[in-house]
């Protein structure tokens, strides 16, 4: 049973569920979205579907096709690689920030989230552990105060998040991925900027590199 989606304060709800429901892969890449379908399904009108798959369609998650509505646009791989290659940036100067601005209140949630990814990966509770990458990649923008970068990386995860979530999936992937977590949480608690930069840097570059990986493995099966 999927868990309802963590919806931000001052963000549109109706934008979050359907969001969510694409990331889970309920409507799959091409998949019409059909406006009085959705309305149904979230128990919402026609009019607040209509400009949710709007702004969807901004981020880049969407495409709205003339005559014929809209769909979930189908991010190719090596998009969505490009685009972590900006996250990585736009990441690295985030936890940079963080690592300045960071209050004793802050440094305690993020060591609780700490505990709770080792915790998840020690039990093998994947999709657990996802919900702490997302929260801790969010609580670290919003620590840096770095309103813009928010708003970009926003929008570049909406395109990318289905490799995303296909690759934190991926057996074994989170044993990779959690000690790259846990530098970039103690860089930011230890407020060393440099290291809180080369942290997320770092960890972005392993996720290009696995989703490269994948793109190999798939043209090897496909040979």
């Amino acid at each position: 049973m999927s868990t309802a989606p963590h919806i931000p304060s001052g963000s549109d709800p109706v934008v979050e569920v359907i969001r969510a429901a694409i990331v889970r892969g309920d409507y799959v890449p091409d998949q019409r979205l059909v406006e009085v379908d959705l309305a149904e399904r979230f128990s919402v009108s026609r009019g607040a579907v209509r400009s949710a798959l709007l702004q969807l369609g901004n981020e880049g998650l969407v495409e709205r096709i003339p005559n014929r509505g809209a769909r979930v646009r189908a991010v190719p791989l090596a998009e969505a690689i490009e685009i972590t290659e900006v996250r990585m940036v736009v990441e690295g100067l985030c936890a940079a920030k963080a690592a300045q601005r960071v209050t004793d209140a802050e440094i305690a949630e993020l060591r609780e989230i700490r505990a709770g990814m080792i915790g998840a990966v020690e039990a093998g509770e994947v999709m657990i552990y996802s919900q702490l990458n997302n929260r801790l990649h969010r609580r670290l923008v919003e620590v840096s105060g770095q309103a813009t970068a928010g708003g970009v990386l926003e929008r570049l995860r909406g395109q990318s998040v289905r490799h995303q979530f296909r690759l934190a999936l991926q057996p074994g992937r989170p044993a990779v991925s959690l000690p790259e977590h846990l530098a970039i949480i103690d860089a930011v608690c230890g407020r060393d900027p440099v290291a809180a930069e080369q942290a997320a840097r770092g960890h972005l570059g392993s996720v290009i590199h696995a989703l490269r990986k994948s793109a190999n493995t798939a043209s090897s099966r496909a040979s």
